[in-house]
């Protein structure tokens, strides 16, 4: 029989109520999404800091400097 650990206490899955298993399916599928928003997250930073670095080569440059963004 599966086992699942919560809070450092181990518990039989096919034990538990439908309820807590509901809860538990809730639980790994908010987490799974999470960790999928993370990834988006890191891929848009990447597209961003692309996209600010085209647009300072794209920008005029004023006496001699650069206009710089954060």
């Amino acid at each position: 029989m599966a086992k699942i650990t919560i809070d450092n206490t181990e518990y039989e899955f096919d034990s538990l109520s439908d309820e807590a298993k509901a809860q538990l399916s809730s639980l790994q599928f908010v987490d799974a999404e999470m960790e999928r928003l993370k990834a988006q997250m890191a891929v848009l930073q990447t597209a961003r800091m692309s996209y600010s670095r085209a647009l300072k080569e794209a920008l005029p440059t004023i006496q001699g400097e650069t206009i710089q963004f954060n």
